[in-house]
């Protein structure tokens, strides 16, 4: 895929195809899967490849530690790591015997994965509900638009209105019922 640094575990064995000089094989090629994933989802891919070296190691490391285990910039590092605080998926933490901050990487899965879809996606789909009501008020108030495209149109709202349900849902329970999205995924049968 263009854009998209994917390596087959031989190729990172052998230390093709990545420069993680001080990551071991295996570390490389878990912590650059990660960073695909993250990055496919549109976030950056080095976001993504902190966090999994933070998680991967089980212990805060400090900045200049993943500057060098990832061959990252300070500023890159610096910049990475104000953007996953603020995301909820790492903690800065301090010992008493220890001047420098470092950082752990949030473990409970569910809770990070929730916090990032409450702070992301369920305010984008909050924007497009809003969109579309606006859209309909204006096709409305118009006067001219068929009744077939005003249909369409709710059927859009609609579904936006589910997915915000279920993504509210998985964030209060961290189950998703996709229930409601599948039936207004389907054309209603009577009108065929």
């Amino acid at each position: 895929m263009k854009g998209y640094l994917w390596t087959s575990g031989v190729e990172a064995a052998r230390g093709e195809g990545s420069s993680n000089g001080h990551l071991s094989p295996w570390e490389a090629i878990a912590i650059d899967a990660v960073g695909n994933v993250i990055e496919f989802w549109g976030f950056k891919r080095n976001q993504g490849r902190v966090w999994a070296l933070l998680y991967l190691r089980g212990e805060p490391l400090t900045a200049g530690e993943l500057e060098r285990e990832l061959e990252l910039s300070k500023g890159g590092v610096s910049m990475l790591l104000r953007d996953l605080e603020r995301w909820g998926v790492i903690r800065r933490v301090r010992s008493p015997q220890d001047s420098a901050w470092r950082y752990g990487a949030e473990t409970d899965l569910i809770r990070m994965v929730s916090h990032v879809i409450e702070e992301r996606e369920a305010g984008f789909i909050e924007r497009i509900r809003a969109d579309l009501a606006e859209a309909h008020r204006l096709a409305v108030a118009t006067g001219n638009v068929p009744r077939e495209h005003l249909a369409r149109l709710e059927k859009m709202a609609t579904l936006a209105e589910h997915v915000e349900r279920a993504l509210r849902l998985f964030i209060k329970t961290a189950r998703l019922d996709v229930g409601g999205i599948l039936g207004a995924l389907r054309e209603d049968s009577s009108r065929q």
